[in-house]
């Protein structure tokens, strides 16, 4: 396995936190070389030259990049004139970006790996809409209840009322995220489907989360920041991303992931999209697009990061102990099982952003 990439994770800087860092700044930087004719607006990682080998081989350097540290932050770059040519967001944020005309439809006839995606992302709603394609599925993965196994004991991991358990005061983190953090409390009272989540339902969601805050000893913003607390016994116990497990393990330490849990765990999906306002070229965008769908970029985006990938066909080729081992070895029955991180009503996401500000503050 490639650990080198260990430290440079797939939502490196937050993922879906609140609008905080809207006012941060970002930086355009070269991956290999900096192909000027294609700008690649996305999360700090993915430059990643293994991810895109085929382009390299066709275009002899890699695309220039430019990084947003949540997608609320690119959504408002975006909207006020930056120019890129693809993003990299994630379900959630798929209508807004539409429905704010900053997307234009994808030719799915250029996509050359259309046909060995999985259905189920492809055909979902947000990636599809008014009989056009909108974005192409990339990546997957989920959060789960991640913890030190020489530490916690094994029979309080098959709840996630472990979060909210007086044993493990102080020793618990949670994801700075607002998507996780809710997706955790629809979780933690039954549900499954957040789209459907009443103001009663939302309350009791927002009383799990006080009542795990109490045991939070800092809410992570990224996989380095929790994975350094909990190989130094910092924190045993956290909700949190494939990555945790993988890179630790691979270290040596005594770190596992609960995917067995009676309420259950969340699953994100992120693709990419194609800029309306993109200057550059738009067949070196859809030379990019299929050489991260290829074989080789989804073998090594399961192996090395432990995320899956949206390429059925290659995950149908790997090793069922390896995807076992990540956790996608029934990919159908992980996704019925799972709460899957679909958009929700602008109005709600708005009360998740406002209350889990007061939350972390006390309130």
């Amino acid at each position: 396995m490639n650990n080198t990439r260990f430290n440079q994770t797939r939502r490196l800087v937050l993922k879906g936190a609140s609008a905080l860092a809207l006012g941060a700044a970002f930086m355009l930087a070269p991956a290999v070389a900096a192909d000027k004719d294609l700008t690649l607006f996305e999360w700090s990682g993915y430059e990643d030259p293994e991810f895109h080998k085929a382009y390299i081989e066709k275009h002899k350097d890699s695309p220039q990049y430019a990084y947003f540290g949540e997608e609320e932050e690119a959504f408002q770059k975006l909207r006020a004139g930056f120019k890129a040519d693809i993003a990299h967001p994630c379900t959630q944020s798929l209508p807004k970006w539409r429905e704010a005309g900053l997307l234009k439809p994808i030719d799915k006839s250029r996509i050359t790996g259309w046909n060995d995606l999985i259905p189920k992302m492809r055909d979902m709603a947000g990636y599809q809409a008014d009989g056009q394609v909108w974005a192409i599925p990339a990546d997957w993965g989920n959060t789960s209840i991640v913890y030190r196994t020489d530490k916690v004991d094994e029979a309080d991991t098959k709840t996630l009322q472990i979060f909210a358990n007086e044993k493990y005061k102080g020793k618990v983190s949670l994801p700075d995220n607002v998507d996780d953090i809710y997706a955790l409390g629809a979780l933690a009272i039954g549900m499954k489907d957040w789209t459907k989540m009443t103001d009663e339902q939302f309350k009791q969601a927002s009383d799990f989360l006080r009542a795990a805050h109490k045991n939070v000893r800092f809410y992570w913003t990224d996989g380095t920041q929790l994975s350094q607390a909990m190989a130094n016994g910092e924190v045993t116990v956290s909700w949190a991303w494939n990555e945790t497990p993988t890179t630790m393990q691979a270290e040596g330490h005594p770190v596992k992931a609960a995917l067995d849990n009676k309420e259950g765990i969340t699953t994100w999906v992120c693709g990419f999209v194609l800029l309306k306002d993109g200057e550059g070229s738009e067949d070196k965008a859809y030379d990019y697009i299929n050489a991260f769908l290829a074989e080789s970029s989804a073998n090594y985006m399961v192996d090395a990061w432990g995320y899956g990938h949206s390429n059925a066909t290659a995950l149908g080729k790997m090793d069922e102990k390896l995807l076992e081992s990540k956790g996608f070895g029934d990919i159908e029955g992980f996704f019925e099982t799972s709460l899957f991180q679909s958009a929700t009503s602008p109005e709600l996401r708005e009360k998740m952003i406002a209350e889990f500000e007061k939350i972390k503050a006390g309130f």
